[in-house]
C-alpha cells in the first residue's frame, strides 16, 4: 500500500510531522527502531508524524537524542502546543491531545459536570462566571472549543470506555433555569445509553472518602503510559509520575467503590431531570 505524503503547509503539527519522517528516514530508521528505548509505541509516532498528535516532551528529548537533531524537536514542542490550543487554557493543551487518544477515561468531578458532558447553555454559565470581564468573542471561542471535545463520542470505532463520578449535589444544584437544567441532565443520560460511558453517582451523605479535595481526570492508553490530571481555579497539572499515577488509582478506585451502581446512578439523574422539567427540584 502506498504510504500517504504528508503535506507541511496545512498546520504547524503537519510541518512538524513532515520533518521528523524526514530525519527519521534519513537516518534509515524505522518507526520500531525510532521508538526502542522510549516509554512510546510507534502508532504514536506515526501519528505525531502525520500532524494528528502531540509529541510529549521525553519522546521529543529520546527522538533528538538518536535522530542526534541537538535539540530542534524539543524546542518545537511549544510551536505545536500554542497551534493546538484555541480556545483552551495553556496548562489543559496535554489533556486536550491525550484523551483523543486514551482508550480509557476516568473523571471525578464534585463541584461541575466535566467539559466532555456539558450543554452549551451550562458550558457558557460556567465560563462566564469563571472569566465575568472578558468579551463574548472570547467566551463564544471556548465554549465552541469546549463543545468539540464532545465530538470525541461521535464515532463509534473510537469512543474510549468513560467512567465519570458526580457528587449528588450536582444534580440539585440549579446553575442553569430549570428547563436548561433538566437539559443538562438529559445529556449525561444519553450518553450513559451508550456502552462504553458510564456516570455513577456519590451520594451526598456517603460519609468520608478518598477525593475529599481536589478533582482527577484518569486516562490510560494502549501505547502510552497512564496520565493523570487535576485542576483547581484557572489552573490545571498534569501528572505522569508512576508512584502518583498508582496513587490517584488507588484513591480512585475507592471512590468508585462508595458511589452509587451504575443503574442507580442513571435513575437518580433521570429522577432530577424530571423534577426539573416539573418544577419539583429539591432544595
Amino acid at each position: 500500500m502506498r504510504r500517504k505524503d504528508i503535506d507541511g503547509s496545512e498546520s504547524v503539527p503537519s510541518f512538524y510531522g513532515k520533518e521528523l519522517r524526514w530525519k527519521r528516514e534519513q537516518a534509515g530508521l524505522t518507526l520500531q527502531q525510532l521508538a526502542e528505548g522510549s516509554f512510546y509505541g510507534l502508532s504514536h509516532l506515526s501519528e505525531i508524524e502525520r500532524g494528528e498528535r502531540r509529541m510529549p516532551r521525553d519522546l521529543a528529548e529520546h527522538v533528538d537524542l538518536v535522530l542526534g537533531t541537538d535539540g530542534f524537536f524539543a524546542r518545537r514542542c511549544e510551536d505545536v502546543r500554542k497551534a493546538r490550543r484555541r480556545g483552551h487554557a495553556k496548562y489543559f493543551e496535554r489533556v486536550l491531545e491525550a484523551e483523543r487518544h486514551a482508550d480509557v477515561i476516568e473523571e471525578w468531578c464534585p463541584t461541575l459536570f466535566p467539559g466532555l458532558l456539558q450543554t452549551g447553555p451550562y458550558a457558557r454559565a460556567v465560563v462566564r462566571a469563571t472569566h465575568p470581564l472578558e468579551s463574548q468573542e472570547k467566551t463564544d471561542e471556548k465554549v465552541q472549543a469546549r463543545l468539540a471535545r464532545a465530538r470525541l463520542f461521535d464515532d463509534d470505532t473510537k469512543i474510549p470506555e468513560y467512567w465519570v463520578i458526580l457528587h449528588e449535589s450536582l444534580l440539585r444544584l440549579p446553575i442553569l433555569p430549570p428547563a436548561e437544567m433538566a437539559e443538562q441532565l438529559d445529556r449525561v443520560v444519553e450518553l450513559a445509553r451508550q456502552p462504553r460511558i458510564t456516570p455513577q453517582v456519590l451520594p451526598w451523605n456517603c460519609g468520608t472518602h478518598p477525593f475529599m479535595v481536589g478533582t482527577a481526570m484518569l486516562m490510560s492508553f494502549p501505547d502510552a503510559p497512564p496520565l493523570v490530571y487535576t485542576e483547581s481555579l484557572h489552573t490545571g497539572d498534569t501528572i505522569d509520575d508512576p508512584a502518583l499515577v498508582r496513587e490517584y488509582r488507588r484513591s480512585y478506585d475507592r471512590l468508585r467503590a462508595a458511589a452509587l451502581p451504575p443503574e442507580a446512578s442513571l435513575a437518580l439523574i433521570e429522577e432530577a431531570a424530571e423534577d426539573y422539567r416539573n418544577g419539583k427540584q429539591r432544595r
